[in-house]
């Protein structure tokens, strides 16, 4: 064994270490492929020699409801349909480090693709180095635009926060006390505070009360709705931003006996959000298609190594990337009206 092969193992065996790895077709969770063949693909996609291709994705909480249900799963559908290896990586918890470290890990293995989640503006330097080092990386969720990554699939945040301020307004008939909450300085979240209070400023008997921070934590969510309810008693509405805020807030409100007379707007569609919904607790979703960010992430880092739309002799020497560079993938509402179209039975 050479001393690249050592190397290489090394960090595979600390990536299994310190990451939750998820293979295709598997529920158990073993080490990737040790014997799987590396390639170099420097800046220069068009002259790549593909040989036992592995694409990856790396999140963090990786294994939160959402991303499993929606996110991995159609990573994993996308792979057994094009016949290509696919590896998820990234640690347990909301942990930005730790995915930052489980990147730094996998650039030194050379995956034929890197698909991450734009979890948070921290991880722009290290996007970086892994287009430097001749990887194609696509970023899907959360945009991060202060990166040189090659493409980005998301949803627009600010519409999803129009979405949820323009049915509150209707819910509350345009006057009372709002709240709100998600992750506080995610861009992606940011972005949808701001469309929805472009919203409610048009309303002058609406009063915002706060803007708070629950961590993508349904403990953290019910509580700070808890306080909510005993600052604010006639508080009318309160909107969610993250794919726990919903089934938190409605914990608390359930709790309060407040069901149906505070309304609740939020985002994702897990079946708990639906059986919410259908229960009256929450009142509308804003739902992200989530699917489309990584059948399609992962479908351009393919095209991308396979030159499947080359757009000059050799793209990466002409400095350009042959797939689109941002995709809105789009918002679903599901209503009272809908919501029986989205349970599974």
């Amino acid at each position: 064994m050479n001393e690249k092969q050592r190397y290489i193992e090394m960090l595979v065996r600390r990536i299994f270490i310190g990451a939750i790895i998820v293979l295709f077709g598997s529920c158990e969770l073993p080490p990737r492929n040790e014997n799987i063949t590396r390639h170099d693909l420097g800046t220069d996609f068009d002259s790549v020699d593909i040989v036992n291709e592995e694409y990856v994705m790396i999140t963090t909480a990786v294994t939160m409801p959402m991303y499993v249900n929606h996110d991995q799963a159609a990573f994993k559908r996308w792979g057994k349909k094009m016949n290509v290896k696919v590896s998820i990586l990234g640690p347990a918890d909301w942990d930005v480090p730790a995915q930052i470290n489980t990147i730094e890990e996998v650039i030194g293995t050379h995956p034929t693709g890197l698909l991450i989640n734009g979890t948070d503006p921290a991880i722009a330097q290290v996007i970086n180095k892994a287009v430097a080092a001749g990887i194609p990386t696509v970023v899907y969720d959360s945009d991060i635009p202060n990166s040189k990554r090659h493409a980005f699939l998301g949803t627009d945040w600010y519409e999803i926060g129009k979405m949820q301020g323009e049915e509150m307004v209707k819910l509350i008939a345009g006057k009372g006390k709002v709240a709100y909450m998600g992750i506080l300085g995610l861009t992606n979240m940011e972005q949808g505070f701001l469309g929805l209070l472009d919203v409610l400023k048009k309303y002058p008997e609406i009063e915002v009360v706060g803007k708070y921070d629950d961590k993508a934590n349904v403990e953290e969510a019910a509580r700070i709705t808890s306080d909510i309810l005993a600052a604010h008693p006639d508080i009318a509405g309160i909107c969610g931003f993250d794919s726990n805020s919903g089934p938190g807030i409605a914990l608390a409100v359930r709790e309060a006996g407040k069901t149906g007379k505070i309304k609740i707007t939020t985002v994702d569609w897990e079946p708990e959000h639906l059986q919410l919904l259908k229960d009256g607790v929450i009142q509308m979703l804003a739902g992200q298609k989530r699917e489309l960010f990584t059948w399609y992430g992962a479908q351009f880092l393919y095209d991308m190594v396979h030159r499947t739309n080359p757009l000059a002799q050799n793209d990466a020497k002409a400095g350009i990337t042959s797939v689109p560079y941002i995709i809105n993938t789009g918002l679903l509402k599901i209503t009272p009206e809908n919501v029986d179209q989205f349970i599974k039975r």
